[in-house]
């Protein structure tokens, strides 16, 4: 599914990222865990396409996406991979449905196709009577669902979760850990997620540790 080898990352004299390793397979769910400063999320941001790497390779789906520019890169990262964030980034003038909707439209799909499909996932999260509901009328549990949804909504390879928990209290964050291992048992979806919650990271098939910009055991 994933596979990134030899990633680098500087910023001005500062190395973030030492030349790290990492592999995913299909249906996995995998932590990555280190304290501040680790380097984890600018690793995901790196294996997500929303960074570049200063040397590495990466490759996703068999797709070499270190090599992809511009809207060759735009498409691959819509189509490919779903996106979850600790803060929503939801479009506060649109409803659920619609946030849901967006990136399906971005990609040129039918929209009354889309549209049903978003039903179908907020259907599916929990979220069948709030469909219509603006994100300000939303709790912050249903704001991530919808999030969830929106990552989903292209059936993409991979999703990308950066502390995804990390603004919910603590009874929405466990529902969330849920939801993302039934979405592995149920769609064999892959997540790779950046946290610091130690029982998402527990839930999870395998866990990885970052220390100084680099893979530890």
């Amino acid at each position: 599914m994933l596979e990134a080898k030899g990633i680098t990352k500087s910023y001005g004299d500062l190395a973030v990222l030492k030349g790290v390793d990492i592999k995913i397979e299909k249906g996995e769910i995998v932590s990555i865990i280190g304290s501040s400063g680790a380097g984890k999320s600018t690793l995901l941001h790196i294996l997500g396409t929303l960074d570049n790497p200063d040397s590495g390779s990466i490759r996703i789906n068999n797709e070499q996406v270190h090599l992809l520019k511009g809207k060759k890169l735009a498409a691959f990262r819509n189509h490919s991979i779903g996106f979850v964030f600790q803060f929503h980034h939801l479009m506060p003038e649109f409803s659920a449905l619609e946030n849901v909707s967006i990136p399906g439209w971005i990609a040129g799909r039918n929209k009354k196709q889309v549209k049903e499909e978003a039903a179908y996932l907020l259907d599916l999260l929990g979220l069948k009577d709030r469909k219509e509901n603006k994100p300000q009328h939303l709790s912050g549990g249903e704001q991530q669902r919808v999030s969830v949804a929106r990552a989903l909504i292209n059936k993409p390879g991979i999703v990308f979760a950066d502390e995804p928990t990390g603004n919910l209290d603590s009874a929405n964050a466990e529902a969330l850990h849920h939801l993302f291992v039934e979405l592995r048992d149920s769609m064999q979806q892959t997540f790779l997620i950046v946290t610091h919650n130690e029982e998402l990271a527990a839930m999870s098939n395998r866990t990885i540790h970052m220390k100084d910009g680099r893979v530890v055991l």
